[in-house]
């Protein structure tokens, strides 16, 4: 039998594909194998919006205009996240870099715990340095194989273990509520355009929505939009850095 994750997953594609047609709630119900008022509730728990709300973001002129109403907003949390003190978001998170000398010699002397976990979104892949998370990977196998493997290649030369009982703590922050007077500390590979994309994306409010555009013009390259967008889909903490909050502006 299906889970409630599994069938969320499912019918989040079923409507995705089907959002022109504006599918009615049953008509997702019956593809998942559930009844409609059973499948709403189930649905709105998981994603945390109605199915009928999740289509109206699908759609072009949904996306536009919460662009337009996140403007104020977001004024106010880059003015306040990119010349504070560090602390970005609502969620209290602060970004330290990798050195140059870690990255260019794949992590040779960096020590790395992991750990495979339970998560609202599958299967999950946590790792930890001793300055903070430096990655977070979803996946569809029970053991998060392929985001094992992920990290040995990116890593090749650190020295990794598993320790699952280890990093249950932080997983439990991060999808529960994190503890305001202690922040959770990022540790990120990456140039050093990608990490002021990614703090830039720590910035966005909780139900603020931003173009690629618009993230661009706000870290002073609006001509690089594109190099914004591949620094979006790098991003090693998938969540934790809201890039699910960045839309095509058209």
């Amino acid at each position: 039998m299906p889970t409630d994750y599994e069938r969320v997953r499912s019918a989040i594609l079923y409507l995705a594909e089907r959002a022109p047609e504006q599918p009615s709630l049953e008509d997702v119900a019956e593809h998942v194998g559930l009844s409609p008022s059973h499948f709403q509730r189930v649905f709105t728990r998981w994603a945390g919006v109605s199915p009928k709300r999740y289509v109206q973001y699908l759609s072009a002129v949904e996306a536009k205009r919460l662009l337009r109403e996140s403007q104020p907003v977001l004024d106010t949390a880059f003015e306040v996240g990119l010349s504070g003190s560090g602390r970005l978001h609502d969620l209290m998170v602060t970004v330290e870099a990798m050195t140059p000398g870690e990255y260019a010699r794949g992590g040779e002397g960096v020590s790395i715990v992991y750990g495979v976990h339970e998560s609202p979104f599958g299967p999950c892949l946590i790792a930890l340095t001793d300055r903070g998370v430096c990655a977070l990977r979803f996946s569809d196998d029970p053991d998060a194989a392929d985001a094992v493997a992920a990290l040995a290649v990116e890593w090749p030369r650190a020295d990794v273990r598993r320790d699952d009982g280890g990093t249950a703590e932080v997983v439990d922050r991060i999808f529960g509520s994190l503890d305001a007077d202690e922040p959770l500390s990022l540790a990120l590979k990456g140039t050093n355009f990608q990490l002021r994309v990614w703090e830039a994306l720590l910035s966005v409010p909780e139900h603020a929505l931003i173009s690629y555009s618009d993230l661009a013009a706000r870290i002073g390259e609006p001509r690089a939009t594109r190099a914004v967008a591949s620094a979006v889909g790098a991003n090693p903490v998938a969540y934790v850095i809201p890039c699910h909050r960045v839309l095509r502006s058209t």
